[in-house]
Parts: C-alpha cells; sequence; structure tokens
C-alpha cells in the first residue's frame, strides 16, 4: 500500500473486504475496457459499499444494489448527455483540468469512481486500456443532476 492508503485506512479503522473479488473486477474491466487504479481498487475491496463522512458514495463491481460498473455506465451516459458549453469559468471541467474538449467513458476520458450526496462525482484521468492509470490522477467535481 501507498503512504496516503495507509493513511486512509488508519482514519477508516479496520478493513472489512466484505465483497473482495478479482473475479468483478476482471469482469468491470473487460465491460469498460479500461482497469480502475490499484489502489483506488484496494480501498474499495477494503471498504465498499460505502457512504463515508456523510457525503461521500464509494460502490463495488461485486454487489448487485451498489454495483459499481452499472452507476459508471449511468453516469458517462448522463455525463455524455449533459450540455457543458453554457458554464461558468469556474464549474466548467475543461479549463479546471486543463481539457481542450471533454471525453467520457473513452480511453483518454473521465471516468466516474465515486460520488457525494451532493451530486458530485471524481473521475482520475488518462486510464489506460487494461493497463495503470497514464499520468497523475486527479479528481473533480462534477454536478450530474
Amino acid at each position: 500500500m501507498t503512504d496516503y492508503l495507509d493513511a486512509v485506512t488508519a482514519m477508516l479503522g479496520e478493513t472489512q473486504n466484505r465483497y473482495a473479488d478479482p473475479s468483478a473486477w476482471d469482469r468491470l474491466d473487460a465491460q469498460l475496457g479500461v482497469q480502475l487504479p490499484c489502489d483506488y481498487r484496494a480501498l474499495v475491496d477494503a471498504y465498499a459499499p460505502i457512504e463515508l463522512n456523510g457525503h461521500l458514495h464509494l460502490s463495488h463491481p461485486a454487489t448487485e444494489r451498489w454495483n459499481l460498473g452499472h452507476w459508471i455506465r449511468d453516469t458517462v451516459r448522463a455525463w455524455s448527455e449533459a450540455p457543458w458549453d453554457d458554464l461558468d469559468a469556474d464549474e466548467d471541467p475543461r479549463l479546471l483540468l486543463g481539457l481542450r474538449e471533454l471525453s467520457f467513458g473513452a480511453r483518454e476520458g473521465l471516468w466516474p469512481i465515486a460520488s457525494t450526496d451532493q451530486g458530485q462525482s471524481s473521475s482520475p484521468l488518462g486510464l489506460t486500456p487494461h493497463g495503470s492509470s497514464s499520468r497523475t490522477e486527479k479528481a473533480a467535481g462534477h454536478s450530474t443532476t
């Protein structure tokens, strides 16, 4: 584990690993065509499904009710259908992340990995097909409502 993942585990307490299932991640990787970051997978396996601090929601690919794969696909579809051209500069993810255009659920696009009770989602950038992140991960809040 990385130092920050150790710190998160220390803060959240003993890991549950209730739904840890490598085959669930393999199925999700195959469905999405990308592999989510290893540290994220470890955190999800350790605790999800869970709501952290009353705000942050983590889903898991091995659960039916809080299925990460279903949530990712639904969120990618909603993001793809949302009008992004009329946003204020402080809300535009292109400006916040230094992107020329937005792409969701694509090889170098944004992938939702967590959500909040206020309609925001977090997304790592630069995922590679069935590999690790190709550049530093960045988190960004995007309203999906």
